[in-house]
């Protein structure tokens, strides 16, 4: 099959899926072009084979739109209904350390340096929350049975877009909607593995991870990860041969804290050994739309060929934190995740559901997005020279490649824990390296920061307090 037949039948796929109803506007042949990264020639011909299959319309100086007479036959969202799925480490205990520093960051006038979450000044909370509220008047939606699994068809239907527009077409089907990629992430778990478990994770990795296995009453255990291409395969490949895992947790872009984004051969090669070794992959995708470079990184699931891939998102670092949304596409497993979704919570809350699906629908998210990733990146080019002008030497930081954090290793003498208590003495937050590892010792002296805030005098001065404490601790 060409290229172009492969992006037709993708996009017919889609549009006869519902992703794509009648009448709705397809990207328009540049847009394709740099979403699928192929040329704009394959596009045309694939937009050409459409309109001859009667799938697309060409409307004169608007762009390509879904054939009305696709009308017939069609699913529409309303009646999208789940397919059937696609045929010794130490105990974690680092929740309490955890909490106790999240409380700290809540603290009156604090500088959140330590946050894990998004600055919410750049999110557009006023319209969502009139959506919201036009939504919440309609009392034909009060009912519980409209929110349950796997979610509202409006949002599934939007999310199955994204995808596509970023060069993924994935079933709308295998969604799930979720309480935030928290609760994706919990139930991914518990439909791969059981309490007693041993599940691989990246060192540094992101504490939510060890939360949810911790929880489940699972194992940890650490695989050797590069700062610039992600958790090394060669070390896996080991880990596998002498220790029975039960599946892999990881985030190939823009990892928190690390910040890289894994190179597409990696992510080809990880998906491959595991897929070889019969462990499922749980894929934790909350920062890929806030990418630095050209294009919008690959994903774990764009090689998955078997369904091993659980991969997990979310509205809460790229739109809204206040709605708690987030989804899992769980290949395989779809349905045991949709059952623990109904016997963990039930349903996702029905408003924030709409209120998210109509600005997607209408008010410019990629626009919304280009912003935001615009004031990251600069924002942290502004960090990283702060942390290299007044920290002590031997100050060593990450080149995050999208997100907003930064990893900050400190001098040897430097104890994070320690740090961190002088920070907040003086009203600033930071992230203690211990929260990252199952094994506190193995980063006493890194901190990660946040750089999602618009820059500030009072940030500034907060940097150089810090960079001050850190050089008192490393004499």
């Amino acid at each position: 099959m060409t290229l172009y037949e492969k992006l037709a039948d993708d996009i017919e796929t889609v549009v006869r899926n519902g992703v794509y109803r009648p009448g709705d506007r397809v990207p328009s042949v540049r847009q394709a072009s740099q979403q699928h990264r192929i040329s704009i020639t394959t596009v045309i011909r694939a937009y050409l084979l459409l309109e001859s299959r009667g799938v697309l319309e060409s409307r004169p100086q608007s762009g390509y739109f879904v054939s009305l007479r696709m009308a017939q036959g069609n699913r529409h969202a309303d009646e999208l209904r789940p397919s059937r799925p696609i045929a010794v480490s130490t105990t974690v205990d680092i929740s309490r350390l955890v909490l106790s520093t999240l409380r700290s960051i809540s603290a009156d006038e604090a500088v959140p340096l330590g946050s894990p979450y998004p600055d919410p000044q750049f999110f557009p909370y006023e319209k969502l929350n009139r959506y919201a509220s036009a939504i919440g008047r309609n009392k034909a939606l009060w009912g519980v049975t409209n929110a349950l699994p796997p979610g509202r068809p409006e949002l599934v239907r939007q999310i199955a877009r994204r995808y596509l527009e970023n060069g993924t077409s994935v079933d709308p089907n295998e969604i799930i909607v979720t309480v935030g990629a928290t609760e994706a992430i919990n139930l991914c778990l518990q439909a791969v593995a059981k309490a007693g478990d041993v599940i691989a994770v990246e060192s540094p990795t992101f504490y939510a991870h060890l939360h949810a296995i911790e929880r489940s009453g699972m194992r940890a255990i650490e695989v050797a990860t590069h700062p610039e291409y992600g958790m090394e395969i060669d070390a896996l490949a080991k880990i596998i041969k002498s220790e029975s895992i039960a599946a892999c947790m990881v985030m190939p872009n823009f990892q928190n804290p690390l910040g890289f984004q894994m190179p597409d051969e990696r992510k080809r090669e990880l998906v491959e050994l595991l897929a070889d070794a019969q462990i499922p992959v749980i894929e934790n995708g909350v920062y890929n739309e806030l990418y630095f470079g050209d294009a919008h990184p690959t994903t774990l699931k764009s090689y998955d060929r078997g369904g091993m891939v659980l991969h997990c998102g979310s509205f809460s670092k790229s739109l809204t934190a206040a709605y708690r949304v987030g989804w899992a596409l769980p290949g395989r497993y779809r349905d045991e995740v949709e059952r623990l979704k109904f016997l963990n919570t039930l349903t996702t809350s029905l408003i924030p559901q709409l209120a998210i699906a109509e600005f997607l629908e209408r008010d410019g998210y990629e626009h919304h997005l280009r912003r935001l990733r615009k004031s990251y990146a600069q924002q942290a080019n502004l960090m990283k020279a702060m942390v290299t002008r007044f920290f002590p030497a031997g100050t060593r930081i990450s080149s995050p490649a999208g997100g907003y954090v930064l990893w900050v290793e400190l001098p040897a003498k430097v104890d994070s824990m320690k740090l961190y208590q002088m920070a907040l003495e003086r009203g600033i937050t930071i992230g203690p390296g211990c929260m990252f590892s199952i094994s506190p010792e193995n980063y006493k002296s890194y901190i990660r920061l946040n750089y999602s805030s618009p820059w500030s005098n009072e940030l500034e001065q907060a940097l150089i307090t810090v960079g001050k404490l850190a050089a008192a601790c490393a004499r």
